[in-house]
C-alpha cells in the first residue's frame, strides 16, 4: 500500500512512543521555538561538561536531566564508555530510554520552513519515514514510493515492492551545512538558506552503501537498532572528536544491511543556526580526517555472520573486528573496541532481554500423558 495517512499519524498518541534526546552544555532556551512540536513529548537531556552548571529548561516540558555525576552513579565503572565533552554523550539517553522511537536534536537547531512558508514538523515527518517501508534492494527513481503522489516506477520488480522495515530516518538542515573543518575553512560563507535548495524528497540509501550520518536531526527505531547506535568513545581524553555520529552511522548501516532493515535520508529539514569554529574543529577532527580513509573501507568490506541475528550480536561482532583490523591504524581503536563491549554490557544491564514465555524448556502440550517441549 502506498501513500501516507498524515492525519492518522499526527493524531496518533506519539508522545507515548517517542523520546527526544538532547545533548547540551547550556540552558535550553531554543526549546521555546520548538514548543508547538516538542512540548507534548518526553525529553531526555544529557548535560555534557561541568555537572555543577545549572541547566535551565523552559517551563511546561516533561523531562529527565542527567549530568556526568548521574551517568557515573547509574553505570558505575561502565560509565567510561560514554564520551565526555563530545556530542556522543547523547547515546546515554538512548540507553536509558524505554520508548520505541528516539529523536535526537542539537541545541543550536531551530524550526525551519518549507517553500510555502509552513513550519516543518520534524517529528511527524520522521515518524512517517520510520513507519513506512524502505526499499534498499532496488532504487526507485521517484525516490520514496510510499509518499503521497508517487509510486513504484515501471520496471520495479513486484517481488520487492513490499519493502523492509525502516530503522533510521536521517534528516537534513537549512542554513549551516554539516561540513568538516577543512571545508568550513575554504567555504566560510557557505549557506544552504535559499529555498531553491530545499529538496522535497525522501530516499532509501541502497544496501551496501555507507553515508555520513549527522546526529543533529536524526530519528531511529530503538527496538530494531538501538544497541548499534553507539556514538563512540570520543572527546576529552581521546585523540578524536566529532566523529561520534559518523562511527554510529557506519556501524548501524552495516547492521541494518545485515538484518534486512532500511535507512532513509532527506526530509525533514531543520534550521541549523550556528557554525562551530573551524580552527577548533580542525584540532578535534584531524585524526579522524586521516583515519576515515581506513574506517570507511573497513565498514565497506565488513561481513557479519549468520549467528549475528540481533543488533546487539552484530555490534559485538563489529567490536571484535574493530580490534582485529583497526588497531594497526592506531592503538586508540583497541580502546574503542573495548568501549563498544562495555556499551553493550551497560545496555543489557539497563535493558534486560524480555523473557520468552514459549522458551524451549517450557511444556506446551500433552502427548499420551507426557509433557512435550515446544519444537
Amino acid at each position: 500500500m502506498t501513500g501516507y495517512n498524515l492525519e492518522a499519524i499526527e493524531a496518533a498518541p506519539l508522545k507515548d512512543d517517542v523520546d527526544i534526546v538532547i545533548p547540551t552544555i547550556r540552558s535550553l532556551d531554543f526549546l521555546e521555538q520548538w514548543r508547538p512540536f516538542l512540548q507534548h513529548y518526553h525529553l531526555i537531556i544529557v548535560q555534557d561538561g561541568d555537572p555543577s552548571i545549572k541547566i535551565r529548561v523552559p517551563d511546561g516540558y516533561d523531562y529527565e536531566l542527567y549530568n556526568r555525576n548521574d551517568i557515573n552513579k547509574i553505570l558505575g565503572p561502565r560509565a567510561s564508555c560514554i564520551s565526555y565533552k563530545d556530542g556522543g554523550c547523547r547515546c546515554f539517553g538512548f540507553m536509558v530510554s524505554k520508548k520505541k522511537y528516539i529523536y535526537t536534536i542539537d541545541d543550536d537547531c531551530f524550526v525551519a520552513k518549507d517553500p510555502s512558508g509552513k513550519e516543518i514538523n520534524v517529528i511527524a515527518q520522521h515518524i512517517k519515514n520510520l513507519e513506512t517501508p524502505s526499499t534498499p534492494h532496488y532504487f526507485n527513481t521517484l525516490y520514496d514510493p510510499f509518499r503521497d503522489g508517487t509510486d513504484f516506477v515501471r520496471g520495479y520488480p513486484f517481488s520487492l515492492r513490499e519493502g523492509v522495515q525502516t530503522a533510521i530516518s536521517h534528516g537534513l538542515w537549512l542554513n549551516i551545512p554539516d561540513y568538516d573543518a577543512p571545508t568550513q575553512l575554504v567555504k566560510p560563507r557557505e549557506r544552504n538558506a535559499s529555498l531553491c535548495r530545499y529538496v522535497d524528497a525522501v530516499m532509501t540509501i541502497p544496501k551496501g552503501v555507507l553515508y555520513p550520518m549527522c546526529g543533529m536531526n536524526l530519528a531511529f527505531n530503538r527496538e530494531l537498532i538501538g544497541p548499534a547506535m553507539y556514538f563512540g568513545l570520543m572527546g576529552e581524553g581521546q585523540p578524536i572528536s566529532r566523529y561520534d555520529d559518523m562511527w554510529a552511522g557506519w556501524a548501524a548501516k552495516v547492521v541494518c544491511d545485515h538484518l534486512g532493515f532500511g535507512v532513509k535520508t532527506g526530509l525533514p529539514y531543520l534550521w541549523h543556526s550556528k557554525a562551530s569554529n573551524p580552527f577548533v574543529n580542525l584540532k578535534k577532527e584531524h585524526k579522524g580526517l586521516h583515519w576515515q580513509e581506513d574506517m570507511v573501507p573497513f565498514f565497506q568490506n565488513l561481513r557479519l555472520s549468520k549467528e549475528s541475528d540481533t543488533a546487539a550480536k552484530c555490534y559485538m561482532e563489529i567490536s571484535k573486528m574493530t580490534k582485529e583490523n583497526l588497531t594497526k591504524v592506531d592503538p586508540y581503536f583497541e580502546n574503542l573496541a573495548d568501549a563498544m563491549v562495555t556499551w553493550l554490557e551497560a545496555w543489557e544491564e539497563l535493558n534486560p532481554p524480555v523473557k520468552n514465555e514459549a522458551c524451549d524448556d517450557k511444556p506446551v502440550k500433552k502427548d499420551n500423558g507426557k509433557d512435550v517441549k515446544a519444537k
